[in-house]
């Protein structure tokens, strides 16, 4: 048995473990960002002969470990809130699986309030576990509120991931309401609690000892259209800073999790920000935040999750002395916490499928019906970020299809929620703009070959009397 396992422990093969599963369980999974999920009991429990129809519920994007052999064994019913996987994918928008999808910083509650259903068995990837304790290993995302809501609990102890993170854990766990106090965070870095999880000895049915390294996301190259939209955002935030107040001493960022994200944390060299401070305050920490903090652009970095690539958890593990004081990671209900985000007048950067000429942005479903991924913490980060940014380029299928459009088919933030869209084509800021003058903004940063018929459109619609310009007979048919 592994030292990184206390004692007196029930220690079996996942085979043993996937048996305290039953067939009609809500089961609770950790991971978050494509990493630091479980990766043994449920492909055990997929591989058992006997129905089943589990409810799976997870902080975040996981491995093909959890979602793919459940579908494949076809003991998959309902999957909340957050998934990243094809074979889920498929199965949700042939609606063979059933899915909710929910904002990140909420989900820790409403587990805990039973609003997914009884929550059955919590089943958690650690680096370490004692009688009454575990730690987390590459993300926590709701781990905490899982293991406290959980009737059982199974704890993976993946000797692939190195006992070193513990180091970056701060584990603060909230009370429910209304005995909620406020989040003690003050800086982005600042730790204020233990890196271990509690829990209820009693809970503790199994524990299994794993050596399997996440499957974490891969990032491509950044494109053209990626860059251009960097250097489009580095002119508009050096803009900003020089006017705004609320960043004349810090910047705190965040940025969305992908590959467009990823490539915008790479590009922090390109921006002048003087002699401020620049912290990141988000909900994933990606590859190019280590580019950031070893060229000493930043202060820190808090998330809840190391969405790093396979050679970006490398880099990370070989060189944990070095990062281990700068990056702090939390419970996703803190680190997507409204209020944590008011603080520190974050400036949030997001990404969309489609953004109408209102000012409404789609993130989640293509043509309003089939499913992506979800709405992770695109929505707690862009209703309350001090300056909300949605980027994205100005057309998909090789340039066939515009992202800028009339109006979306499926609305997650409204015009409310975001202040600025990027595109590489330029910036629209909609800060006090009225509903036509946000028109004639996204028309400018929309690609050229769709421009004159947005424009159409916009005639069309601004023909009628109205405050909001619209077209309802081609607002969903409006290319010839």
């Amino acid at each position: 048995m592994t030292d990184r396992i206390a004692d007196g422990l029930p220690t079996v093969e996942a085979v043993a473990a996937a048996e305290a599963i039953g067939t009609e369980d809500t089961v609770l999974v950790s991971g978050f960002g494509g990493v630091g999920y479980p990766k043994a009991t449920l492909p055990a429990f997929a591989a058992r002969d006997e129905d089943a129809a589990l409810t799976v519920v997870s902080g975040g994007g996981v491995g093909q470990e959890v979602d793919d052999v459940l579908i494949e064994a076809d003991k998959l019913a309902r999957r909340y809130p957050f998934q990243t996987q094809a074979a889920s994918r498929e199965a949700i928008n042939s609606r063979e699986v059933a899915f909710h999808d929910r904002h990140i910083s909420r989900v820790g509650d409403e587990v805990r309030l039973g609003e997914f259903g009884d929550p059955d068995v919590a089943v958690i990837e650690a680096v370490s576990v004692g009688e009454d304790w575990l730690v987390p290993s590459t993300s926590i995302g709701h781990t905490p509120s899982f293991v406290a809501a959980a009737d059982r609990l199974i704890v993976e102890v993946n000797e692939a991931q190195p006992e070193e993170l513990e180091r970056v854990h701060d584990v603060f766990q909230r009370d429910l309401p209304p005995n909620r106090d406020p989040i003690p965070v003050t800086g982005a870095t600042e730790r204020v609690a233990d890196a271990r999880v509690p829990f209820d000895p009693e809970k503790l049915v199994a524990v299994v000892e794993t050596e399997q390294a996440d499957d974490p996301y891969e990032f491509r190259d950044p494109t053209d259209a990626d860059l251009a939209i960097a250097d489009n955002l580095g002119d508009f935030l050096e803009a900003e800073i020089e006017r705004n107040p609320v960043l004349a001493e810090s910047v705190y960022l965040q940025f969305g999790v992908g590959s467009l994200g990823n490539a915008l944390m790479g590009e922090l060299s390109g921006i002048d920000f003087g002699d401020r401070e620049v912290v990141y305050f988000g909900e994933v920490f990606q590859d190019g935040l280590l580019d950031a903090l070893d060229e000493d652009l930043l202060a820190g970095a808090s998330a809840t999750s190391l969405a790093l690539s396979e050679a970006g958890q490398e880099r990370l593990f070989d060189g944990i002395d070095r990062y281990a004081d700068d990056v702090v990671l939390r419970s996703a209900d803190v680190s997507n916490n409204p209020a944590l985000i008011e603080r520190f007048g974050v400036v949030g950067v997001n990404s969309a499928v489609d953004v109408d000429l209102y000012g409404n942005a789609n993130a989640t479903h293509i043509g309003g019906t089939d499913v992506v991924s979800g709405i992770g913490g695109g929505g707690d980060f862009n209703r309350n970020c001090r300056l909300g940014v949605i980027a994205l380029p100005s057309t998909a299928a090789g340039g066939d299809v515009s992202r800028i459009v009339p109006q979306v088919p499926h609305v997650d933030h409204t015009e409310h929620d975001h202040s600025v869209i990027v595109t590489e084509h330029g910036v629209a800021d909609l800060r006090g703009l009225s509903p036509d003058e946000r028109m004639t903004a996204l028309i400018e940063v929309a690609d050229p070959s769709f421009r004159d018929e947005l424009r159409a459109y916009h005639d069309r619609a601004t023909a009628a009397p109205g405050h909001v310009p619209f077209d309802p007979e081609t607002a969903f048919d409006w290319r010839d």
